[in-house]
């Protein structure tokens, strides 16, 4: 499947400081991305690079195979935007403004009303056409945003805090909107909320000052999964450690702690399909060192984001 979006070595200078260093990431048709980090540490930049809204002064961007600066009128238009504060008119009617947004976009008037009247489906806003939108909610408002972002048919979309000020159903709503988008578009969203990130993204990219510390799978197939392992085993530390460490599948061995009179933990880090338990089993047998505990870790999302942004010492 073809990546829809490809950012390439990106870097943002403001005067000397350096807001995105050098980052690299591509998104495909089919693939939601959560972009994730503290605040400050360039998710906006990027964000606003990929939409064309400031240039990198450095790297490239491409979307559906043009470059942002190259081919910009191309590229925007391949891109369904929301930004954090959706870009809607308040002395507009909600159908004025959606009307207006395609003579933007380009959309033929043989095919507007049928794209509007999807839209507006989606988001549940059908039968408030005539609303003024100063007059709706923080969450209405945001649905329109949306509703805008979808019309013109892009293969990609950028959505930043797309859920923020939804109350519970209408987060369950718009996530499920997410997901459809989805299904046949690049996805990258944006959330400070990390149980939404992992209830509707695939992956996770994690930008920390400027530069991506982490690029995880949410949803993968088991066979090719990394996999960690918590083990306690009876005997000398610096032995067990030894012995551990030899063994090739391994792609890390940490010591943990010694919770049992006797023993000591440890963190055992390898790809699925390398059958690290029967390595480990195998590795101790053999050398007379009982295993007391043995069980698969799997790190939250939170527990990743923590790590990889220096919130959890490794």
């Amino acid at each position: 499947m073809p990546n829809t979006i490809e950012v390439s070595n990106i870097t943002k200078h403001y005067g000397t400081r350096e807001a995105v260093k050098n980052v690299s990431f591509s998104a495909k048709s089919g693939e939601i991305v959560g972009l994730l980090g503290p605040n400050g540490a360039g998710k906006s930049t990027t964000m606003n690079i990929i939409t064309g809204y400031i240039s990198a002064t450095s790297g490239s961007v491409k979307v559906g195979g043009f470059d942002v600066l190259d081919a910009p009128e191309e590229a925007k238009k391949r891109v369904g935007y929301l930004p954090e504060n959706p870009p809607v008119y308040n002395e507009m009617l909600i159908k004025e403004y959606l009307s207006f947004v395609c003579d933007i976009k380009g959309v033929k008037p043989s095919t507007r009303k049928e794209m509007i009247k999807k839209a507006t489906d989606a988001v549940k806003i059908t039968g408030m056409e005539k609303r003024l939108i100063k007059n709706l909610s923080k969450g209405y408002r945001q649905r329109v945003g949306l509703a805008q972002a979808m019309l013109g048919s892009p293969e990609a979309f950028i959505l930043d805090e797309p859920t923020i000020g939804l109350d519970p159903k209408q987060v369950i709503e718009m996530r499920s909107v997410i997901r459809e988008l989805g299904k046949e578009n690049a996805v990258i969203l944006s959330s400070h909320i990390l149980s939404e990130v992992s209830a509707v993204c695939d992956r996770v990219i994690i930008i920390n000052r400027g530069s991506i510390v982490a690029d995880e799978p949410l949803k993968t197939d088991k066979k090719s999964k990394t996999i960690k392992m918590s083990i306690r085993v009876k005997g000398e530390k610096e032995i067990i450690s030894s012995v551990l460490s030899n063994v090739p599948v391994f792609e890390r061995v940490t010591p943990v702690a010694s919770r049992e009179k006797g023993s000591f933990d440890f963190e055992i880090t390898g790809e699925a399909d390398s059958c690290i338990r029967e390595a480990i089993f195998a590795a101790l047998s053999k050398n007379d060192m009982p295993i007391l505990v043995m069980r698969p870790i799997d790190l939250s999302l939170e527990e990743i984001f923590l790590r990889a942004t220096g919130g959890i010492k490794q």
